[in-house]
């Protein structure tokens, strides 16, 4: 088997493996219960699966301009969803739409009651 050959082999792996990922992603969306878990859902999952797709794209093509064009979705991808979850995820617990019984460790209330956060205001 030839590079090209190679090359397209693993560029449909990537895009197959993308493709169920942002699949599972969606369906976690749905299927999920509370605010974090669909924060979740929608990060993890969400992030490699496009980084997935974005890699067997730039394996299939294989041409300079594919590639440098595909480098800005990835790094804007990388850097931004796991920042912006994390902003939905503190604003959904600062309104209360987080079931705090589902919480393993509560880190956040510990620093919030040191500031003297109060929650009705």
């Amino acid at each position: 088997m030839s590079w090209t050959g190679v090359l397209d082999v693993a560029g449909a792996v990537c895009l197959l493996a993308g493709a169920f990922l942002c699949l599972a992603g969606a369906i976690g969306i749905l299927r999920f219960r509370d605010t974090l878990s669909r924060l979740h859902a929608a990060t993890k999952p969400q992030t490699l699966g496009l980084i997935m797709l974005l890699l067997g794209l730039a394996l299939t093509l294989r041409t300079w301009a594919a590639v440098t064009s595909l480098v800005l979705p990835t790094f804007t991808q990388f850097f931004t969803s796991p920042v912006s979850a994390h902003l939905v995820g503190r604003a959904a617990y600062r309104t209360g739409n987080v079931d705090k019984e589902g919480l393993v460790t509560d880190e956040l209330s510990e620093a919030l009651d040191r500031q003297g956060w109060d929650p009705t205001k």
